[in-house]
């Protein structure tokens, strides 16, 4: 199972002044087996949701719950979250000079499952992994995103998910900054993830065009802070057509 059950989440973020409100009151239930895209204006609170979620330090929840299959992830520490079944694919994936793909991918794959991977099998997978994303398997041996293009390390970031095979994913905005090619390997990656048994997708973006790939089964707009609609697929279209400025003011 992999149900993310978000309820009356309030988020306030760290800044200069201050902490300042973002997130308002939202409520959202992914459920197992379901792609929920979140779409939105420039400042609505969609990547402080993803990253309120994951447990980034500067995002406070200062009411409402977010729960995983009935765990509830707000007071859990951020490797606990990611115990519990949750993936963060990043807008930009950070650097690790020194570490290299195939030892972060050990490592994170033992501290998920307990025990680590077998020998025998998991540097096919890796290999097998990042065929499918359209990389070479010279990258399990590159430092993490170190030199790597932008599409790359987009690509990087659905291998990642591909092989540490957590309940559910929270993408944000991995589409920005793709090319054709590179958004259709990406979406692939997506759709098989999401298809396997048990999963469940939060896809953030600002495009409609990976929706095309991606069939959401819900879209939500967010404005101010809020879900100000939700739609099927069809919302995504509108958006295409007229725009956010519909759902403001």
């Amino acid at each position: 199972m992999a149900t993310l059950v978000i309820k009356d989440l309030h988020v306030d973020v760290d800044t200069e002044t201050g902490p300042k409100e973002i997130l308002k009151g939202v409520d959202l239930t992914v459920s197992d087996g379901q792609v929920h895209a979140i779409m939105g204006p420039n400042g609505s609170g969609k990547s402080t949701l993803a990253y309120s979620i994951a447990g980034h330090p500067k995002y406070h929840i200062t009411q409402g719950s977010v729960t995983l299959d009935g765990v509830e992830l707000s007071a859990l520490p951020v490797d606990e979250r990611a115990k519990a079944g949750l993936f963060l694919g990043m807008q930009y994936p950070i650097e690790v000079p020194g570490v290299s793909m195939a030892n972060f991918l050990r490592t994170a794959k033992t501290a998920l499952a307990g025990q680590a991977p077998k020998v025998r099998t998991w540097p096919k997978q890796v290999r097998e992994s990042l065929a499918r994303m359209d990389l070479d398997a010279e990258f399990a041996e590159r430092s993490v995103n170190e030199g790597f293009s932008g599409g790359e390390k987009k690509r990087g970031e659905i291998a990642q998910l591909e092989l540490l095979d957590p309940s559910t994913a929270i993408l944000d905005e991995i589409d920005s900054g793709l090319d054709i090619d590179a958004l259709k390997v990406v979406a692939e990656g997506i759709k098989a993830f999401s298809q396997r048994p048990g999963k469940s997708v939060l896809l953030i973006t600002h495009y409609t065009r990976i929706l095309r790939y991606v069939h959401p089964d819900r879209v939500h707009v967010f404005v101010d802070g809020r879900v100000a609609v939700t739609g099927g697929s069809e919302l995504a279209d509108n958006l295409e057509e007229k725009g956010y400025e519909q759902y403001v003011g």
